[in-house]
Parts: structure tokens; C-alpha cells; sequence
């Protein structure tokens, strides 16, 4: 895939210091994402790959390298990452609009445009009719799409997400992913999508990046070429299938060793 470059990883390597010594979560990580390209990533547990995220997002150093968003250095958080964790992050005391309101609240956004925003992307992900509710009111899928929609409406140039339907049951998590997909075509963000699901990982990537453990290590970049738009039911297909069958090898092969 040819376009202009989004995000550049550039030889991020991180270490941790503990009683035990020097410890190396990420090796000379390198990777370059393409604005609008939606990037899956995957690989054991303990391979880096939420430390990746959070070294994006400014939440994390990085030890060494450095990462490079629209021509400028990464240096600590910014409106142009938006982050969507796994376990929802939401403000238990606010509503569901407030909930969504919170970046546009933050940078004293008040125009009508910012709220009409608002209520787009409530709307997007079906929350309409609960935009008076509180989380504790919500079901665990209808927490996230109050999550994914506050990432869209404070409108970041990249979207950054650590397995955000890690915690939903299959039927919620596939209902989620078409609605992303969905929302990602109509939006064309940069994505870069955490998951250890490798069904998940093939349905939403145009890249998938394969990580290796001890220490984490970009093992492989696999391309996904399956049309666009997706849905369920595109897992069955034999192109889908062989992707499959050899991220499988790549990712269980990783974890054995």
C-alpha cells in the first residue's frame, strides 16, 4: 500500500529496570502507517504490543527511537491520538453525551459544530435514545460504543485502540466490529487496533502486524487484500481462510517457542 505517511515507528526499543534487573519489552521496532490505513496487531501476551500503544499515545517513553506523527515527534500525549482501552475508561458521574463530550470539554470546544459532533457519532453508534444515561445503565458493549465514540468526536488524526471488545461475548464484539468498519470507511482514520483475536485481526486490517516475544519484535507484516466492506460473514471466505491458517502458524508458532 502506497500513501502518505500517518505514523512512523522508528527503532522504538523499551526497557524496564526491577529488583531482578534489566528487562527488554520492545526491540528496534520499526513500522510506517499510511494515512486512512487501519492496522491490526498481534502476538503473545508479553510480546509489547500495549506498550507499543501507550509509547504512541505519549502515555509511555520510549528508552530508545522515537515516533513521528504528521512530520513531528511524538512528545507526550495530543488531541491528534485518541486512545480506546479495553475496559471502557468512562467517567462513572457523567452521561452518556457527557461521556463523549469530554475531549471537545477539554480543548473548551463549545461551537455548534463540536456539538453537533456530538451527536453524530452518538448517533453513529446507536446510542441515541440513551444519551442521558449513565454507564452504570449501560451493558458492557453499549460502554464501548460510548468509548469509540468519544475517540471519534474529539476527532483525532489517529485512533488507537488496545483490544477494545477483549472483554465482550462474540456476539457483541461482532456486531462492534462491523460498526467500526463501518465507521472507519465512512471517517477513513488512521487505525492501529490491538486484539489477540486473529479472526478479528484478518476482518478489520489492511496490514497485520505480527509481534514476537522476549523481546518484542515485529516477527512479520502480513497484507490483508480482501475488499472492502466487510462483515461476518467474509470469514468464510477461502481468502480469508488461508490469511488464517498461515497468521495462525505465525502467531501459536511464536507463542511455543
Amino acid at each position: 500500500m502506497a500513501g502518505q505517511i500517518k505514523l512512523a515507528i522508528q527503532h522504538i526499543s523499551k526497557t524496564y529496570q526491577s529488583e531482578r534487573g534489566e528487562t527488554t519489552a520492545l526491540a528496534d521496532i520499526n513500522l510506517s502507517i499510511d494515512e486512512n490505513e487501519f492496522v491490526t496487531v498481534i502476538g503473545p501476551s508479553g510480546c509489547g504490543k500495549s506498550t507499543l500503544l501507550n509509547i504512541i499515545a505519549g502515555l509511555e517513553t520510549a528508552s530508545s527511537g522515537q515516533i513521528i506523527c504528521d512530520d513531528q515527534p511524538v512528545k507526550g500525549t495530543g488531541s491528534e491520538r485518541g486512545v480506546v482501552f479495553q475496559q471502557y475508561a468512562l467517567f462513572p458521574w457523567l452521561t452518556v453525551r457527557q461521556n463523549v463530550a469530554f475531549g471537545l470539554k477539554m480543548r473548551k470546544d463549545k461551537s455548534v459544530a463540536g456539538q453537533a459532533r456530538i451527536d453524530r457519532y452518538i448517533k453513529m453508534v446507536g446510542l441515541s435514545e440513551f444519551a442521558g444515561s449513565y454507564p452504570k445503565e449501560l451493558s458492557g458493549g453499549m460502554r464501548q460504543r460510548v468509548a469509540i465514540a468519544r475517540a471519534y468526536a474529539a476527532d483525532p488524526a489517529v485512533l488507537l485502540m488496545d483490544e477494545p471488545f477483549g472483554a465482550l461475548d462474540a456476539q457483541t464484539r461482532g456486531q462492534l466490529q462491523e460498526e467500526l468498519l463501518q465507521t472507519w470507511e465512512k471517517e477513513q482514520k488512521t487505525c492501529f487496533f490491538i486484539t489477540h483475536d486473529v479472526d478479528e485481526a484478518i476482518l478489520l486490517g489492511q496490514r497485520i502486524v505480527i509481534m514476537d516475544s522476549h523481546p518484542g519484535t515485529v516477527k512479520e507484516v502480513v497484507p490483508v487484500n480482501l475488499p472492502y466492506p466487510r462483515n461476518q460473514e467474509t470469514r468464510l471466505s477461502e481468502d480469508f481462510l488461508a490469511i488464517k491458517k498461515h497468521v495462525w502458524a505465525q502467531v501459536y508458532h511464536a507463542t511455543a517457542v
